[in-house]
């Protein structure tokens, strides 16, 4: 009987041993599944580090394209108020250009209907 007892206890602490086999060979797996995991987290961590920054730099793209247009428009506005100025000024030179033809055309009448005065007179004096 201790002789089946040592047989059942070598053949128990074969079982035991096995399983203890298994045991380690399972926790190396998850222990390389665990450090893979923690490898692919860093890298993770890495792209969201550079997602981060990707976006911040858009940010800032987007805040200088905003400032450039609000220039621009600035700046419209700037010229069609100056187009403004220089139309309406180029309408009273016109304004101005027609009163001088105006004018100018009054002093040739005068200084025809002076000049048939002039000769008049001076034609007046000889028959005289």
């Amino acid at each position: 009987e201790v002789k089946s007892l040592a047989n059942q206890t070598a053949k128990a602490t074969g079982e035991i041993a096995s399983q203890v086999t298994s045991m380690q060979e399972e926790t190396e797996g998850s222990v390389t599944a665990i450090r893979s995991i923690g490898e692919t987290v860093g890298r993770i961590n890495e792209i969201a580090g550079s997602i981060s920054a990707a976006v911040e730099q858009q940010g800032a793209a987007t805040s200088e394209i905003s400032r450039n247009v609000q220039q621009a428009a600035q700046g419209t506005q700037e010229v069609t108020s100056n187009i403004t100025s220089v139309s309406q000024a180029a309408g009273e030179t016109g304004t101005a250009s027609a009163q001088v033809l105006s004018a100018s055309q009054d002093v040739a009448r005068q200084s025809e209907e002076l000049s048939a005065a002039v000769e008049k007179f001076l034609g007046d004096v000889r028959a005289a």
